[in-house]
């Protein structure tokens, strides 16, 4: 009993640490209203890119608090995790194209905000081309899991894949436990983590209520998958996952269960894989990215409703102090 106390304690400690709230950012110039986008930290700047229709590339300056666009989008590039690697901004994994039968971009794009212009990267793993997939950067490797081939029809998928960027080679890994889509992958002290997500089944009529309740986890040092006993407090798919020191945070997203967008904020303690709740988010939203920076996490844009819209172009924020 002590040691829940404890725990309780500790977790209750930690949230008091956090804000009260989130707090809304008030910007110098308007950012694009955009879902089923990403949002990314590199350089010392914070990213939107990508999304339903051809969106452009912008950039934000948590300086000035000023939004700039740097450059137009080559296509339609959605259902995507950006992830930041030597300060540019790597797109794997995306569709194109219109609901339900969105297909896979066959490429990697790159885009460099220095120079503002995209190049194309290696070509996905041959036959096992997918978007919705969860992306993330570890020791200079990328790193792709899950993911849907058919939009939002059918074709979801449990691969899991390792890209070396110098050679363009890619390895195929152990695949995960279970296939999701609409989902996002962290880091959290060098494990991968999977928490929400779907498999997105258009074909038999279930788009939003085939959630995942299970949190995988692969272990690099073993390549091995494991599977928390613990599950996710408020199931969704189209959410966001961000590690931060032994911590997993989980918000966003979207699930039969409501119309409007979640705003719920978990906090998953990966020492003892105990959750938490943070501050709700002011504005529940889907289909976007957050991203840490400063100390503070970052969350943009996004749909508030389960589904396509309405599109946000709104910025939160969240002091992160341990």
């Amino acid at each position: 009993m002590l040691r829940y106390l404890l725990v309780f304690l500790f977790l209750g400690s930690l949230q008091a640490e956090a804000q009260d709230l989130w707090t809304a950012v008030s910007t110098t110039s308007e950012a694009t209203a955009r879902h089923e986008s990403s949002f990314v930290a590199s350089g010392g700047k914070l990213y939107a890119v990508g999304g339903r229709g051809v969106r452009p590339v912008e950039e934000f300056d948590p300086q000035t608090n000023t939004w700039i666009k740097l450059a137009d989008a080559p296509m339609e590039i959605h259902h995507f995790q950006a992830i930041s690697f030597q300060e540019e901004l790597w797109i794997v994994g995306a569709l194109t194209g219109n609901y339900p039968h969105e297909t896979p971009i066959p490429n990697i794009l790159i885009f460099n905000p220095k120079t503002k212009t995209w190049r194309e990267g290696p070509a996905l793993p041959k036959n096992r081309e997918r978007g919705s997939a969860g992306v993330v950067v570890r020791q200079n490797k990328i790193y792709m899991v899950c993911g849907i081939q058919d939009g939002h029809f059918d074709g979801f998928v449990r691969w899991f894949d390792e890209l070396d960027p110098k050679t363009g080679t890619w390895r195929s890994l152990p695949s995960a436990p279970r296939a999701r889509d609409h989902v996002s992958a962290a880091l959290v002290e060098g494990k991968l983590y999977l928490a929400g997500g779907r498999t997105s089944y258009a074909k038999i009529g279930k788009v939003l209520e085939l959630t995942n309740k299970e949190v995988d986890v692969f272990d690099f040092k073993t390549e091995t998958w494991s599977t928390l006993e613990t599950e996710l407090p408020t199931l969704r798919a189209g959410n966001s996952n961000l590690g931060i020191g032994p911590y997993l945070v989980v918000m966003n997203g979207e699930s039969s269960a409501q119309t409007p967008a979640h705003a719920e904020v978990e906090l998953l303690d990966t020492r003892n894989n105990t959750w938490s709740k943070l501050p709700n988010l002011l504005q529940g939203r889907h289909g976007t990215g957050i991203a840490y920076l400063n100390g503070k996490i970052w969350v943009h844009a996004g749909s508030a409703n389960r589904g396509g819209g309405p599109e946000l172009s709104s910025m939160e924020v969240l002091d992160w102090k341990k």
